[in-house]
């Protein structure tokens, strides 16, 4: 059944169930619920607030980019999110807590533009921030998912990453946090790593690492210019293969900033396991969109089982106005199949 023809059924004589992986339900405690809320760009309603609110998650992740192309509502959005009560915490994107120069002189690789403005940085971020409320800013930084069976920590990898291999924002991240390049970026995660004593790590970052595919549709392919590239983070993945050689066992690794659409034509792959880990790009954007009548919401929802390996993901649209029904979506990224309130 279509949404479209899903529309058409009153809503009284709809059988409402969870379609949820079983596994994946509210209830066991060994498992550890996550929303994963891609680039938003603008795509926040008051619907989403209200859903995520009475949901089941554990905690929410952001992968960052608020605004949109002016960066003038980056503020205005991150206050419109400070409104969630769960758990919740963004790394900043390319486009967050940064000016429109700043994004420019990344943009043409100019190393005096960035000197010049860089000391704006810290304002603005000052300002994201503020305006985020309870709703954490992370970078460089380690968190606890608290559980009742076991720890896993979330450590919060390089912020303001464009991908690729230029050393995005390289002046304030050298001033912050003492990172001037790829090597030492790798240095500092790798504190993180050494400073977690859990045996289960998760990584948020905005971009994700290299190692993943180099096609224009691979998870974090470059999907523009004349040739097609891996443009993921290899800081990113230095801090992996170490925490790995460690004996930690990396969970997942959640990101953004490469689009699902990629501009040539079609959808890029947005999840992928290898050696055990989970790779999650959750940038569908625009993540509110219009289908014929009727809006939906996408997120991704990830489930670990603490005490096995099973890790489930799920890319979710949820329907508003029509009690909250959820979707599973296809691999462009429209609604497929109705996971919760129909007869199935």
């Amino acid at each position: 059944m279509s949404p479209k023809e899903h529309a058409r059924t009153p809503v009284s004589n709809l059988k409402i169930s969870f379609r949820f992986d079983r596994d994946c339900e509210t209830g066991p405690v060994n498992v550890l619920r996550i929303a994963i809320i891609g680039d938003i760009h603008k795509s926040w309603h008051d619907f989403d607030t209200r859903y995520f609110n009475q949901s089941d998650y554990d905690w929410i992740l952001f992968t960052g980019d608020l605004p949109g192309r002016t960066h003038r509502s980056t503020a205005a959005v991150a206050r419109q999110i400070s409104a969630l009560q769960k758990p919740a915490i963004l790394i900043p994107g390319n486009h967050d807590g940064t000016s429109m120069r700043q994004l420019l002189a990344e943009l043409t690789n100019n190393a005096d533009m960035r000197l010049k403005h860089a000391h704006r940085q810290g304002p603005l971020r000052d300002e994201l921030r503020e305006a985020l409320g309870d709703i954490l800013m992370g970078g460089y930084s380690l968190h606890c998912l608290a559980t009742e069976v076991q720890a896993i920590d979330l450590i919060v990898a390089r912020p303001h990453s464009m991908g690729g291999t230029v050393f995005s924002y390289g002046p304030w991240l050298e001033k912050q946090f003492g990172v001037r390049d790829f090597e030492s970026s790798t240095a500092k995660l790798v504190e993180l790593i050494d400073q977690s004593h859990a045996e289960q790590l998760v990584f948020l970052a905005h971009n994700g690492p290299t190692g993943l595919g180099s096609e224009r549709n691979s998870i974090w392919g470059k999907d523009f210019g004349r040739a097609p590239a891996d443009f993921g983070d290899r800081d990113l993945r230095d801090a992996l293969d170490y925490a790995r050689q460690k004996g930690r066992r990396v969970r997942a690794v959640v990101a953004g900033h490469m689009h699902h659409h990629i501009k040539t034509a079609g959808s890029r792959t947005w999840q992928m396991r290898m050696d055990d880990i989970c790779y999650i790009n959750a940038a569908r954007v625009p993540r509110i969109f219009k289908q014929k009548d009727d809006w939906f919401h996408q997120h991704v929802r990830l489930c670990l089982h603490l005490d096995t390996d099973r890790c489930i993901v799920q890319n979710l649209a949820v329907q508003r106005d029509m009690q909250n029904l959820v979707w599973q979506l296809d691999e462009e990224g429209w609604p497929l199949r109705l996971l919760y309130g129909e007869n199935t």
